[in-house]
């Protein structure tokens, strides 16, 4: 009898494959780290200064020596600033003095819209084509009604022009803890034309002044979203004299600028949008 042929065995050939328990906790740790990234802004950023009130800064167009013209602002940058108070106009006095002021508030923050403090006169102006004046003093304390208002300042100068300029803001309903020069060297390096090609985010991104920012906030707690203000005020440099010009400066925002409360203010906002 012819022997039957054998056929040779096949092993099953083994799937490996993640357990069910494997990829439960890879997702898991994803979701924490997702939830720790999304959740600690809100731990951390929450800090105010316990020793001092909390207010917002109004503007008085009525001012005893001035005469206000508002100035309508450009809808394409309306649209940016996305502000829900706005103020900005020119004030003279009978002496020919021009004083030009600029405040934006914005009551509500959405993570959406871009910050009311990117785009201050340091990126702004010089990419209209003025150039930063090196000074020694970077940074003025303002009196306003007995508070103290810490502001940038700058001399911005064209062909035919030179202005002194100041500007800050309050978040939360206090003066910021960190100062607002992130876009100093970036006006500078752009006004020198040193790098034509990165003007925008690059330049910024590794640029000092930036990241000083952050780990200033970072170690004050002090909250980088929500309700903010923004000032800025101006004037032309007559004769040189920019020792008139800051005293002049400083001497009109005491009076421009009144503190309200500033829950009140927010609460009387919220009614009106209701």
């Amino acid at each position: 009898m012819p022997n039957e042929p054998v056929m040779p065995s096949v092993e099953p050939t083994r799937q490996t494959s993640a357990t069910p328990k494997s990829a439960g906790v890879g997702v898991l740790i994803i979701s924490l780290a997702i939830l720790t990234v999304w959740c600690f802004p809100k731990y951390w950023y929450n800090q105010y200064d316990a020793r001092a009130n909390r207010y917002w800064l109004t503007a008085h167009t009525n001012i005893a020596g001035w005469q206000y013209t508002p100035i309508p602002i450009d809808k394409s940058a309306e649209k940016v600033l996305v502000a829900d108070a706005l103020t900005n106009g020119e004030y003279k006095n009978p002496q020919g003095a021009m004083i030009r002021v600029f405040l934006a508030k914005r009551y509500v923050e959405n993570n959406d819209e871009i910050g009311l403090f990117v785009h201050t006169p340091d990126r702004c102006w010089t990419e209209a084509g003025w150039h930063i004046e090196p000074a020694p003093m970077e940074l003025a304390e303002v009196s306003v009604a007995g508070l103290q208002m810490p502001m940038e300042r700058r001399v911005f100068t064209t062909a035919s022009q030179r202005e002194l300029v100041y500007f800050g803001g309050l978040v939360g309903g206090q003066p910021l803890p960190y100062r607002l020069d992130h876009n100093l060297s970036v006006g500078m390096k752009h006004q020198l034309r040193q790098n034509l090609d990165k003007t925008g985010s690059s330049l910024r991104a590794g640029d000092k002044r930036l990241w000083t920012r952050v780990w200033d906030a970072f170690k004050s707690r002090r909250p980088l979203l929500g309700p903010k203000e923004f000032i800025r005020v101006s004037m032309p440099v007559k004769d040189g004299n920019l020792e008139a010009a800051d005293r002049q400066l400083q001497e009109f925002m005491g009076r421009w600028l009144q503190p309200v409360d500033y829950q009140d203010e927010l609460n009387r906002w919220k009614t009106v949008k209701s």
